[in-house]
């Protein structure tokens, strides 16, 4: 789809970057360096999108006239439980052994923004969620999966295009993209608003 505006990717995401390109957009990235904190008393269900907005405002200063940003973050919630990115092997062990033979929500926030005519800012975000349950596994086979594929970069320390997301999914209620780190769908219909 051919965009009156010139997409920025801001997210060093490479599976971001991947799904983009699947929906036939054409882009530039550039990571932000926002400082992803969130305030005290900040509901869970709320902080994806919060993060999102966070980073569009570290890109707010790239952006010119017939310009746009996109931003995105995930998170994912055991219960009521923030599970981030793993700081090393053992806590992403420790992660999946939580996860595995239980249901968990990944909930991405995303935020475009662009200037109007006028020079005004204008934003759009939402959050999109997904259910996915995993099968039990054993400490043997989450060793493995760490070690073969090393989601430290991820939240919950999986990846669902990974071996755990083939041989361990056992449903998803929700977008598939989204759990990657992206809602296709959604990100589609809300840049279908620049089309040229």
């Amino acid at each position: 789809m051919e965009l009156t505006h010139q997409i920025i990717l801001a997210s060093a995401s490479p599976r971001r970057s991947e799904l983009m390109k699947a929906l036939g957009f054409e882009f530039e990235v550039r990571a932000t360096d926002a400082e992803e904190v969130l305030p005290k008393g900040l509901a869970h269900e709320d902080s994806a999108e919060y993060l999102a907005n966070l980073k569009a405002d570290a890109a707010r200063a790239w952006l010119s006239p017939k310009q746009l940003t996109l931003t995105a973050d995930s998170v994912v919630l055991l219960g009521e439980e923030w599970l981030g990115k793993p700081a090393d092997a053992k806590e992403a062990i420790e992660t999946l052994s939580k996860l595995c033979g239980h249901t968990h929500t990944v909930i991405t926030g995303f935020c475009i923004q662009h200037l109007d005519e006028s020079g005004a800012l204008i934003r759009h975000s939402e959050s999109v969620v997904t259910k996915v349950t995993l099968a039990k596994a054993s400490l043997a086979e989450i060793e493995r999966y760490v070690a073969m594929q090393p989601p430290l970069d991820r939240a919950g320390s999986y990846g669902i295009q990974d071996w755990i997301g083939w041989a361990k999914v056992v449903r998803i209620e929700g977008s598939y993209s989204n759990v990657m780190g992206l809602p296709t769908a959604e990100v589609y219909e809300a840049l279908s608003a620049f089309k040229a």
